[in-house]
């Protein structure tokens, strides 16, 4: 017979990431999203708009060679197309000075895509609802800030 009362620790990793889902579609309905609207079953991701961001919500799993493996959450949003302008160092240069003063979040380029993105990521482990409300809602907040700002700023980038 199993035990219930002390779960093996792969079941209580992957029960831990069961409760993160739904903590993520919890969150989502809490805002005012339908769960299975937000929620694409084949990427098993959730996206959503909040003002001019679209946000982009995944556990990505790393798996290691001895058999373990870190799940990390993780929220980004495309901010804007990849500039083409000789201005390429002021742009850099201020991607870098936001990445130092916008506390959790950083931007970053994809290989293979013309945007610029902005992102945030933690390992999901000892991961509540009032945290992953927190740090969702305030990446909602920086990322629909953020892209007009960038956007104002270098107008001539687009």
């Amino acid at each position: 017979m199993e035990n219930l009362q002390n779960p093996s620790p792969v079941d209580a990793f992957e029960a831990h990431y069961l409760k993160v889902v739904e903590m993520v579609h919890c969150y989502a309905e809490s805002v005012g999203l339908d769960r299975d609207n937000a929620f694409n079953k084949e990427t098993k991701g959730w996206m959503w708009r909040k003002g001019s961001a679209n946000i982009e919500v995944l556990i990505q799993r790393l798996r290691f060679d001895n058999g373990s493996r870190r799940d990390f959450l993780r929220i980004f949003c495309p901010v804007m197309e990849f500039p083409s302008t000789s201005n390429l160092l002021g742009f850099y240069r201020k991607l870098l000075e936001l990445n130092d003063i916008k506390l959790g979040i950083k931007f970053s380029l994809v290989a293979n895509s013309n945007k610029v993105w902005v992102s945030y990521e933690r390992d999901i482990q000892g991961l509540d609802f009032k945290e992953l409300n927190i740090f969702i809602s305030d990446f909602e907040f920086w990322a629909d800030q953020l892209d007009d700002e960038l956007k104002t700023e270098f107008p001539n980038l687009n």
